[in-house]
């Protein structure tokens, strides 16, 4: 019997399951927020065979805006019968495993991950320490071009088989609102996943203020790493959730970041390590910075 992976797979599990009869669908998700060409130009010059791209801005996110105007954050979620088509072109359905990989961390594989669950899906796992460790255990790369989403440079490319959307399932993961957010301030535990430097607000590079909201705790995501860009062991990572949250319920915490991006991997993080059912919140401080009406705290 096949096994399923809901968090991690390592890059020799990969080569297995690849070469078996039961070969997941691989989706890369590499990405530069400075070049947000970079990652598809990556993958094009060499990706693990079969993969497919999905790009952060086209593929993982939807309109800045509401209809009147509100702004969302730099990266709010898609309307999901939308993501469930763009899941459907990629050929996922509920029976096929799914793996993610970057070449950033984890940082936007974590993102394709949590959306999965999001739309229901439980069988998707990040590749542990992404391309480098693909490249280190001997894998394959290919310069062959399959389709994936949106991606116009896919001309004579090997067949990726369509199906319909994306079911409509039940949600695996769960959202917030910066309306509950704001109405639970000092009663929610909320981690932060930025950097330290923007955490406190001594510099802010992409948000409309600097600082946090009031109440956060800091997290920065590569803290769920080693030295060799692999997540560290769970029983480590539960651990250090286990002091951040102190007497919270792991489904009582709530994530932010930046953008609703970063988050995702100390989610993942705490899933892996036991700590599952944590909140996202999508706008995270990119939508709460730009609401004059929201506190804001800095150091």
């Amino acid at each position: 019997m096949t096994s399923t992976f809901t968090t991690l797979i390592s890059a020799d599990e990969l080569r297995a399951l690849l070469a078996s009869t039961a070969a997941p669908i691989v989706i890369d998700t590499g990405f530069d927020l400075t070049d947000p060409q970079l990652g598809e130009h990556e993958w094009c010059a060499g990706h693990v065979p079969t993969s497919q791209y999905m790009h952060l801005d086209r593929d993982l996110a939807g309109a800045k805006h509401t209809v009147d105007g509100r702004f969302r954050g730099r990266h709010p979620l898609p309307e999901r019968a939308a993501f469930a088509a763009a899941l459907g072109r990629c050929g996922i359905t509920p029976a096929r495993q799914v793996v993610t990989l970057d070449r950033q961390g984890g940082m936007y594989a974590a993102r394709l991950w949590w959306m999965l669950r999001w739309m229901g899906h439980e069988a998707t796992a990040v590749l542990d320490g992404g391309m480098a460790a693909w490249v280190a255990v001997g894998g394959a790369l290919t310069t062959a071009l399959a389709p994936g989403l949106a991606n116009a440079l896919a001309k004579d490319a090997p067949t990726v088989t369509p199906t319909s959307p994306y079911p409509d399932r039940a949600p695996l993961a769960v959202t917030t609102s910066s309306e509950t957010l704001a109405r639970a301030i000092g009663r929610t535990r909320l981690i932060d996943a930025r950097a330290g430097e923007r955490f406190r607000g001594e510099v802010e590079p992409l948000d409309a203020a600097a600082g946090h909201i009031p109440g956060a705790l800091n997290r920065f995501f590569k803290n769920n790493l080693d030295a060799g860009g692999r997540f560290k062991p769970a029983g480590v990572l539960h651990a250090e959730f286990a002091a951040l949250m102190g007497d919270a319920a792991p489904t009582s915490v709530v994530h932010s970041c930046g953008s609703g991006v970063t988050a995702c991997h100390n989610l993942l993080a705490m899933t892996h390590a036991g700590l599952p059912g944590s909140v996202l919140y999508p706008g995270s401080w990119s939508e709460w910075s730009a609401d004059p009406e929201h506190a804001i705290a800095r150091g």
